[in-house]
């Protein structure tokens, strides 16, 4: 996927806090500008302006990023310093009820109630809610395998997540805010819980979910936004991703890359030559790679054993980013 990632400042592509947008802007769904939070001397949210459209939007960061934060303050659970932010066509200004009512979330942290049976307490997190929405709810836990005569207190920290999952899932909002939704499961389950997202999510729904599982976020999510110190570094799409990625070569060569590869690749005319930990990664001025083959053909370099375009890893964006690798 994308390589290398420009800055753009947030307040050039949005309007300030303080400028009049319509109730829903650009048909969003999740709509927030200038959203920021505070708590004590901690700067956890750094105002923050975000459009959230129907289909699946993975919102990715390290722990402490901000993630977490920015989905409570969309559902009226922290009161945001400043900003607002429209979801499902109500402003969060005084109406995080409302809010609630037509919007699903799953926290991150779970706190349940160990006595009761699985099925009491999905009536518990869905009280409020219309039987429709109650026997969903047991056909997606039943669906997970989650035995709902037990109670709660036997289940695994997995299954608390699930049980807590087919609760946002079960009703018909058009919108779900998810935080952490595969954490703690194992890989079977991960699939199954993404596979059922999908799913939902072309029913015409929006999903926000937050992860830093880069395999699941890059498997069903049409947008990518990616937090780092309460701040939004970067928005992607789908469509963006295929257009950067299509203009990346990486060259493998069985000795390693030539001490002199960037250098002469970049006297050649690349855009940009950078040699990674086994392999070169050229940024390409076009998306045609022949130009660049026939180049690299004519240069005085070995011939590399394994050429690979328009093919680059979530992992290598979000180590890009963040100078960390993902998982």
């Amino acid at each position: 996927m994308v390589l290398h990632i420009t800055r753009v400042p947030i307040q050039g592509i949005f309007p300030r806090p303080d400028q009049q947008f319509s109730t829903m802007p650009s048909s969003a769904n999740i709509s927030s500008r200038g959203l920021s939070r505070s708590f004590g001397s901690t700067q956890a949210l750094h105002p923050i302006d975000l459009d959230v459209h129907t289909g699946i939007t993975g919102l990715l960061g390290p722990n402490g990023s901000g993630k977490s934060t920015f989905m409570r303050c969309l559902v009226g659970l922290v009161r945001p310093d400043s900003g607002t932010a429209v979801v499902a066509g109500i402003d969060l200004e005084g109406d995080g009820v409302a809010i609630r009512q037509r919007v699903t979330y799953a926290p991150g942290e779970l706190a349940l109630y160990g006595e009761l049976r699985a099925s009491d307490h999905l009536d518990f997190l869905l009280r409020g809610r219309n039987h429709k929405a109650l026997d969903r709810s047991r056909s997606l836990a039943k669906a997970l395998g989650l035995p709902l005569d037990n109670k709660v207190r036997s289940y695994s920290h997995g299954m608390k997540r699930q049980l807590v999952f087919a609760a946002a899932m079960a009703p018909d909002v058009s919108v779900r805010i998810l935080d952490e939704p595969t954490e703690g499961l194992d890989p079977t389950k991960r699939a199954q819980v993404l596979e059922m997202m999908a799913d939902d999510a072309r029913g015409g729904r929006t999903i926000l979910l937050s992860s830093h599982h880069l395999g699941e976020v890059d498997a069903v999510c049409e947008n990518l936004a990616f937090l780092d110190g309460g701040r939004l570094v970067s928005i992607e799409n789908a469509k963006q991703v295929a257009e950067r990625t299509s203009r990346i070569v990486r060259l493998w060569w069985t000795a390693g890359v030539p001490a002199d590869a960037c250098q002469v690749l970049s006297a050649a005319g690349e855009e940009q030559v950078r040699a990674l930990e086994d392999h070169l990664l050229v940024h390409l001025s076009s998306s045609d790679p022949r130009p660049f083959l026939k180049r690299l053909a004519d240069a005085p370099l070995p011939a590399p054993c394994a050429v690979e375009h328009g093919r680059i890893s979530l992992a290598l964006l979000y180590r890009e980013i963040y100078g960390v690798d993902g998982v």
